[in-house]
């Protein structure tokens, strides 16, 4: 199964829908309650629900997903109540939407499950109808709409971010270490469509780095991302260098970072990391080591580009 380990666990939505087809005389049965295996809709419904929960267990790859919340309506085929699901060839034809709607808040979405919901209740359909009806068709299932995580990421930013990378670390500056932290960054932000304008390396010295963010605020960077210098060693900086200089604090920014980070090491803890904005430009104070730099983004992207929209006065 694949790595989640890494998503957001955020409010997951979907919606679904499909037919079923029958005959004229099909409905009429339905709508005078003549059928001989009894109520059709609570059945199915029951059968829809039971067909979500056993989702992971029919489809091999698919996460098991903790279902907050699911509904699953029925109604005749009609013309004019489902043109904007389906074209002239389905609204001419006699019978049965079934649409649903689940909400789950976890680190993968809930499509599946309502996918399976409606095709089980579907099936749920034929089965009861089968002993009225010998031309019965399932078909047109869908996903109607799908919410949360990767999902909403255009609603953050309408066009490419501009950020700046800083890597705060002596002995990078000096060319005894590699960077890695940095590199790390530069590509988690690209992946989410960000413009990475510039990146640079200094010592972890307050007065440099105080200097470059000021810079860059100067040049209207939307977002610059630091990295090193949060800990608890005699030589970070970095943290004390940026608090000096913010003009409002993003505490919230550094709480999302260490919650994420802590459901994954205890070490999280010991970061002192900060966020705030200078101006129009929002600054991220990341550890240096490349987990804690991965695992901190992971914890805020991309939801901490709509800090762009509101420094400029678009609100929440």
């Amino acid at each position: 199964m694949r790595d989640i380990t890494h998503k957001q666990i955020t409010l997951r939505t979907a919606k679904a829908i499909g037919v079923i087809f029958c005959s004229e005389q099909t409905i009429v049965t339905i709508k005078n309650n003549e059928l001989p295996k009894g109520n059709l809709f609570d059945v199915a419904k029951a059968a829809g629900f039971i067909g979500a929960k056993l989702t992971p267990q029919l489809l091999p790859h698919c996460h098991p997903v903790q279902i907050d919340g699911m509904d699953i309506t029925f109604d005749f085929l009609d013309r004019e109540k489902h043109s904007e699901f389906f074209d002239d060839a389905v609204l001419s034809r006699f019978g049965i939407v079934i649409t649903g709607q689940a909400k789950s808040i976890g680190r993968t979405g809930i499509e599946m499950e309502i996918l399976t919901a409606v095709s089980v209740a579907a099936l749920e359909i034929y089965d009861m109808l089968k002993p009225v009806d010998k031309q019965l068709e399932i078909g047109h299932i869908k996903l109607l709409q799908k919410r949360g995580g990767k999902s909403d990421r255009e609603r953050f930013f309408a066009t490419p971010p501009i950020c700046a990378v800083l890597v705060c670390s002596d002995s990078t500056a000096a060319g005894t270490r590699d960077d890695k932290s940095g590199e790390i960054i530069i590509e988690m932000l690209k992946n989410v469509n960000a413009n990475v304008l510039h990146y640079k390396v200094l010592p972890d010295n307050k007065e440099q780095i105080q200097q470059q963010i000021r810079d860059w605020v100067a040049e209207d960077i939307h977002f610059i991302f630091t990295t090193g210098g949060t800990g608890l060693g005699p030589r970070d900086n970095t943290v004390s260098a940026v608090k000096e200089i913010l003009e409002r604090d993003a505490d919230g920014i550094a709480e999302a970072m260490r919650n994420f980070g802590q459901q994954r090491t205890p070490m999280a803890m010991m970061s002192r990391g900060v966020a705030g904005s200078i101006a129009k430009t929002l600054i991220v104070t990341l550890p240096g080591s490349t987990d804690g730099a991965r695992e901190s983004l992971e914890g805020i992207l991309p939801a901490v580009f709509h800090a762009r929209k509101m420094m400029l006065g678009g609100g929440h």
